[in-house]
């Protein structure tokens, strides 16, 4: 666990719920992307992005998304969604989601999202600041 740990330097902890299993007794595949959605918004609040997008109206959008599931998991159970960032653009970026389970000392599913960054008040795409820039950088592959 602390390797993981060590290698993304902004983590989520999930605690798994018992209603996100399905029939076959394991996590449900689409609940992955609320774990992915969580973890998206907790890394941009500590990026200041929210902030942004009060000031602003300027914000991220999914153009994209996808979903590897290696291992199952079931309840009881911690996740930790890990993330890293690639192929910064000025009006893009690529985010790489990692989930390790506490109770199997595993990761048990990766996950990526293509980023793009939105005017919500004129309806077009924008860039990111500087800023913003630079905090992505910071948290690059």
């Amino acid at each position: 666990m602390e390797q993981f740990i060590a290698q993304d330097s902004i983590i989520t902890e999930i605690p798994v719920a018992w209603g996100e299993m399905d029939a076959l007794n394991h996590v449900n595949n689409a609940v992955y992307f609320r774990y992915f959605e969580t973890a998206r918004i907790d890394f941009f609040s500590q990026i200041n992005m929210m902030d942004e997008l009060k000031k602003t109206s300027v914000g991220p959008v999914l153009s994209e998304t996808q979903a590897k599931f290696k291992r199952p998991v079931t309840f009881p159970d911690t996740l930790l969604v890990g993330i890293t960032i690639s192929d910064i653009k000025q009006d893009r970026f690529m985010m790489h989601y990692r989930v390790f389970s506490k109770a199997q000392q595993a990761i048990t599913t990766t996950g990526s999202a293509k980023v793009v960054m939105f005017n919500f008040k004129t309806g077009q795409k924008a860039t990111l600041t500087a800023e913003l820039l630079a905090a992505l950088e910071q948290h690059g592959e």
